[in-house]
């Protein structure tokens, strides 16, 4: 048993996968292209930013051929899919300027981990943008980019190798404590190594005590915002149940003055509150 910090933090996630030897492992293993890399960017943008918004990827590496984007994300915003398409399209945007067609000179490819759930329980979608054929279903070759979207969570046992250990791995790391021995994936093993929690430094518990900061005021403001809610429809139950009470009074009240018939409708009316119209109606 080894004891890690989890890779739901992205200050942890940026630690192992920032490792020019498991970033490179791990794209060859989802996408199957094999970079050429000696170094992995953090907190990558581009200056001046696609579409008039600062684009930040979690990691990002280039080599003569492809560019490759992995980025970590915690809770699933309703924007998720297309988020990350963004960030996608932004990458391929940005060689355009430089280019003298629409060709970009590198394949881009886009991975999102998200450590949470799906409303789909889909443990690997993807977006290929290559043209279909119509008729044959085959693709042309003509365009390579992808995007992969991974939810480990919802890992079953229809995901194959090289996948599943990956994801099974990332998975485990969440409750902070990994098996070893049910691992074989030697660069799956260096991850486990690069955040074991003994050996992480100085600055990246204080970056994760950031994060979890961060975390609990997120918390703090959600419970706060579904206290309120909750207290409001209280609120608003207790006055409609008032509302209606009344009423059912009045109109009980009214039906007796007519059965006595000693009352005309205005006088009943005055008593109860109640309009001729409604009066009309019982």
């Amino acid at each position: 048993m080894k004891y890690v910090a989890s890779l739901r933090y992205g200050v942890i996630f940026k630690k192992a996968f920032g490792d020019v030897e498991v970033f490179t492992q791990f794209v060859k293993d989802f996408t199957g292209v094999q970079l050429e890399i000696d170094k992995v960017e953090t907190e990558k943008s581009f200056d001046p930013p696609i579409g008039n918004v600062d684009s930040r990827f979690d990691l990002y590496a280039q080599d003569l051929k492809n560019r490759v984007i992995v980025d970590i994300q915690h809770q699933h915003f309703a924007d998720h899919y297309h988020r990350f398409l963004h960030y996608h399209c932004a990458a391929l945007l940005e060689q355009v300027k430089g280019a003298k067609n629409y060709q970009p000179a590198l394949r881009v490819f886009t991975i999102v981990v998200l450590t949470s759930g799906n409303k789909y329980n889909s443990t690997i979608s993807t977006i290929h943008f290559d043209p279909v054929d119509f008729v044959t279903h085959k693709p042309l070759g003509e365009i390579e980019h992808q995007v992969l979207y991974l939810t480990p969570k919802h890992l079953n046992s229809d995901i194959p190798e090289p996948y599943h250990e990956w994801l099974q791995a990332i998975t485990d790391s969440l409750d902070e404590q990994v098996e070893e021995s049910d691992y074989h994936n030697p660069v799956v093993l260096k991850v486990f190594d690069l955040i074991q929690r003994d050996g992480l430094t100085p600055k990246d518990r204080a970056r994760l005590k950031d994060e979890y900061s961060l975390e609990e005021v997120k918390q703090e403001r959600e419970a706060q915002i579904l206290a309120q809610g909750i207290t409001q429809g209280i609120t608003q139950g207790i006055t409609q149940g008032i509302t209606q009470g009344e009423r059912k009074m009045q109109f009980s009240l009214a039906q007796k003055l007519l059965q006595q018939g000693q009352l005309d409708l205005v006088s009943i009316a005055d008593l109860t509150g109640l309009t001729i119209e409604e009066l009309h109606s019982l």
